[in-house]
């Protein structure tokens, strides 16, 4: 298996290696179905970039480890981010500074085949289901880049994914999408404080890495620094702003944390659905409100507990959309395909996004 995944991926660092142009228009029309020949490409294999490590040479963690928030080690202080995970009771934190290192952790949570994925270089938390054309796999990092973003591939089928485009684009499965699974990017101290019961990742992870030490210098903070070159630039907001981005297939609304303010709800209307956004300074979740839903008004009411926002019922929601408590009790409001990004990525994926002001 090891030796086929990797005669795919060295013959895929030939195709960038070599390849000048775009991937060519009969190409592009080939169907998705034959067999996943690697000249099937839905980028341009010459923007394809080998990011050095290799297949795996990022190592994901498949068998991970948690304890209780208690146990957690202090190193994990409140202003770090997480991934927060929440699936019935199972609650569980993945902190960045372990998948700064390792970018994808294959988990079982509550009954579901979760891959939890952190792109370092765009800023992007994403959760995928595990199961992917009827057939439960493992992810893992193949060591290729777009846009500065993560592709991984899966090894049921070897083909390779878009993190931040929500695509096979390459492979057997080409021109699939993931099935998304929720996911919350947000602080370590608020994630504790809603979910004082939850999981949390250890570093006892099976690799020798020196967790705490981000390993891209002041890439977070430096606006001009970037691995590769993008194939669009969009200036109109600083390039490693977080930003809460709202797909739509292949075009993208951002909502930025200034917008949303200290403790806030926005509705909006995006493709023709009215959208809520409730957030603050740490943490913007966002649902497509129904025609029950749409005549109920917000409010923020993050207190330090479960609950973050309640309607005009008296209903309390938390940030997954669930009703915990009052007469809407066991409600739930439809998440919508979003997730927070460094701004640059947006404006690469989704050119011409939409920007709320």
């Amino acid at each position: 298996m090891k030796t086929k995944i990797s005669l795919i991926l060295f013959c895929l660092f030939l195709l960038v290696s070599c390849s000048s142009t775009d991937v060519s228009e009969d190409q592009e029309n080939q169907s998705p179905n034959n067999g996943g020949s690697i000249s099937e490409w839905l980028y341009p294999i010459s923007e394809i970039r080998d990011g050095g490590p290799g297949v795996d040479g990022i190592p994901s963690i498949d068998s991970p480890i948690f304890v209780g928030a208690d146990m957690a080690p202090s190193i994990l202080s409140d202003d770090l981010l997480v991934i927060g995970i929440k699936i019935g009771e199972d609650v569980r934190a993945y902190p960045h500074y372990i998948l700064d290192w390792h970018e994808i952790v294959n988990d079982y949570v509550n009954g579901v085949e979760v891959a939890v994925t952190l792109c370092p270089l765009t800023g992007t938390s994403i959760g995928w289901n595990r199961i992917v054309g009827g057939k439960r796999t493992t992810f893992g990092v193949s060591g290729l880049l777009y846009n500065n973003n993560l592709l991984p591939y899966d090894r049921t089928t070897n083909s390779l994914w878009s993190q931040l485009g929500l695509l096979c684009i390459t492979g057997s499965l080409i021109g699939q999408r993931p099935e998304l699974v929720t996911v919350l990017e947000t602080t370590w101290g608020v994630w504790k404080t809603m979910y004082p019961q939850t999981s949390v990742l250890t570093t006892e992870t099976g690799f020798d890495r020196n967790y705490g030490v981000y390993p891209y210098g002041d890439y977070r903070t430096n606006n001009s620094f970037l691995i590769y070159p993008l194939t669009t630039e969009d200036n109109r907001i600083p390039a490693k702003e977080r930003v809460h981005s709202i797909i739509d297939d292949n075009e993208a609304k951002v909502y930025k944390f200034g917008a949303i303010g200290n403790g806030n709800t926005i509705k909006d209307i995006y493709k023709g659905r009215e959208i809520l956004l409730v957030g603050d300074n740490n943490t913007i979740v966002s649902f497509e409100l129904d025609a029950s839903s749409s005549q109920l008004e917000f409010e923020y009411d993050y207190n330090g507990s479960e609950g973050f926002f309640k309607d005009n019922e008296g209903t309390v929601w938390n940030v997954f959309g669930e009703a915990i408590s009052g007469p809407g009790l066991r409600n739930r409001l439809k998440p919508t395909t979003s997730f927070i990004a460094y701004w640059f990525s947006i404006g690469a994926f989704y050119p011409n996004a939409e920007i709320y002001e």
